[in-house]
């Protein structure tokens, strides 16, 4: 089961500057469509072949987030299971991060 992270926790760490790797797992559609500043795309539909080479440092922060949560959890699931110790999906998804943080971010 991933470890999951508010919208509120993760803005705080954005806001604080901690070094972290923020990842939206959703297809290249859905991130041109809306997006949180400074994610980078890493569809879950390509992850399992790219986690290792984009991210190799197993210890990085790492908050990964999509449309509601189902598909971080997989992914931060996925990250875990290859032995990364500090990730964690984004609850709510970037539906929450527009409701509860930025409502200038659309929804669909």
């Amino acid at each position: 089961m991933a470890l999951e992270i508010s919208v509120q926790e993760t803005k705080a760490l954005l806001d604080s500057g901690v070094p972290l790797r923020l990842i939206d797992c959703r297809e290249p559609d859905e991130y041109a469509f809306c997006r949180i500043e400074g994610a980078e795309l890493m569809p879950l539909s390509t992850f399992a072949g790219e986690i290792g080479a984009r991210v190799p440092d197993r210890n990085a922060l790492v908050v990964i987030y999509c449309h509601a949560g189902v598909r971080s959890a997989r992914a931060a699931d996925y990250m875990t299971g290859l032995g990364y110790t500090n990730v964690r999906s984004m609850r709510g998804g970037i539906e929450a991060w527009s409701l509860e943080v930025d409502p200038s971010v659309p929804r669909y």
